[in-house]
């Protein structure tokens, strides 16, 4: 239901999240490392009657529709006109089926402002502040700029938070994380969107859409947003089984990010606010494993390919590469003591896991292995072949991805089901659909596309190959 844009009073809602959070308790890490926790108390209630009293301000009435959820103060500003396209999604057969979440690496009301600028060459559909109000800059029905990569953008809906990834514990705030997980649920439902990890992704999970590109995207929200936190306030935590995982079985990463305390590096040029003066070693909670070569701390981090050839990965909180994050989902290759490894960007890599308390034992998915016995190709995007495109419309570019490939003899969890290519003419309005199916997989810390014709598609197992 789209809600017309008119007064909100967010002082009430941000008062009703605060009271629900009183009852519930909630949990937090402060910027120095440390544990706060806030006891539940499910006494505590609002005296509502004595609102009127307080005299909040009403914000003032949008100049268009916004598609809210009603309990979260919503407003509409403009984004950059050449930061999107005027399209009819999903009614003109071009699905949304993925939530993109981003941090904007400014303030709020910078991150507005700079978001309307009409030179801008990119936008999004949302903008959360740390307080838990919502600027919407896009309709849902157009495609938005957000996420580097055309075919993501396509069919997904971004959302920008205020704050700064390498300073995220300072920003990314309850209020804003229980705001966010409103408006995620009024989407999902709205778009018959699945609230998990493989539909509700970061900007750092999206898919280089060429070669060229796939170095450069971008690696926020970055490791202080609590993956598994968001998740349990959508009501979808991590699902799967407990256990110490098998050879064959799928697992979902699932680290407790608060005892999850990881060492990262950060620099200067990671870190616009300018308070990072030289390169520093931080240990703080994440919402990931890093990965290494051998079953050892003392083993080299693993490199991706595009990031640095054949040499290893670092921990720099940009380097994407040599992590596996909260919710995603990975084939098991092998076990060793208290060290589980995965198939990952072409090879085995290994992350502690005592115990299996860093993940849990996936099941209802589907895994994809190649059908033949060699590499298969994998690509950044899911555009028609040349020759569907009819007479007048120059097709999209589909080129693979030159540093990565899927082995045989390997298996990677698809994310969505096979999915038709295509493309959209915003001048006419012609949407171009492919004969042709692609997989999206979770093949790194990133999504890869391969086309369902390269691979056979199987049910996990629960007991592994053993």
């Amino acid at each position: 239901m789209v809600r017309r844009g008119g007064p909100v009073q967010p002082g009430h809602a941000e008062a009703e999240r605060v009271f629900a959070t009183l009852r519930t308790g909630a949990a937090t890490t402060a910027r120095d490392g440390r544990r706060i926790r806030l006891a539940a108390d499910p006494s505590v209630r609002p005296a509502r009657s004595q609102a009127a009293a307080l005299g909040l301000k009403t914000a003032a009435a949008s100049t268009a529709d916004t598609e809210c959820p009603p309990a979260v103060p919503c407003a509409f500003v403009a984004g950059s006109p050449v930061g999107r396209q005027v399209s009819d999604r999903p009614a003109n057969g071009i699905r949304i089926d993925t939530i993109v979440i981003h941090d904007l690496e400014t303030t709020y009301d910078a991150g507005v402002t700079g978001l309307a600028n009409p030179v801008h060459p990119a936008s999004t559909h949302y903008v959360m502040s740390s307080a838990g109000a919502v600027t919407q800059m896009v309709p849902t029905k157009d495609i938005a700029f957000q996420a580097g990569n055309y075919s993501t953008n396509l069919h997904s809906t971004g959302i920008e938070h205020e704050g700064y990834a390498v300073q995220g514990a300072a920003w990314y705030t309850e209020a804003q994380y229980e705001a966010t997980a409103a408006l995620v649920q009024y989407l999902a439902a709205r778009f018959g969107i699945p609230q998990d990890r493989q539909h509700v992704i970061g900007h750092d999970n999206v898919a280089g859409p060429n070669s060229a590109l796939v170095s450069g995207m971008h690696w926020a929200p970055g490791p202080s947003w609590d993956w598994d936190h968001f998740m349990t306030l959508l009501g979808a935590p991590a699902n799967g089984l407990p256990g110490v995982p098998r050879t064959g079985q799928v697992v979902t990463i699932d680290p407790p990010f608060a005892e999850n305390t990881q060492t990262i590096q950060v620099c200067p040029s990671d870190d616009p606010t300018g308070q990072t003066t030289a390169c520093a070693d931080r240990r703080q909670p994440a919402d990931f494993v890093y990965l290494r070569t051998a079953p050892s701390e003392t083993a080299p981090l693993f490199g991706d390919q595009a990031i640095h050839g054949t040499a290893a990965g670092t921990d720099r909180v940009s380097d994407w590469g040599s992590t596996a994050q909260s919710g995603q989902q990975f084939v098991v290759a092998d076990v060793q003591g208290d060290w589980t490894a995965i198939w990952y960007s072409g090879s085995e890599v290994w992350f502690h896991n005592p115990g299996g308390a860093n993940t849990k034992i996936g099941y209802g998915v589907k895994t994809i292995r190649p059908v033949g016995t060699t590499a298969v190709s994998l690509y950044g995007s899911s555009y028609p072949d040349k020759a569907e495109y009819p007479a007048g419309l120059g097709a999209s570019t589909q080129a693979p991805l030159s540093m990565y490939s899927l082995p045989a003899g390997q298996a990677y969890v698809a994310t969505t089901g096979p999915a038709a290519t295509d493309d959209y003419f915003p001048s006419s309005g012609a949407v171009v659909i492919g004969g042709k199916k692609m997989y999206t997989i979770q093949y790194n810390h990133r999504v890869a596309l391969v086309y369902a014709g390269d691979v056979t598609a199987t049910d996990a197992v629960r007991h592994g190959e053993d």
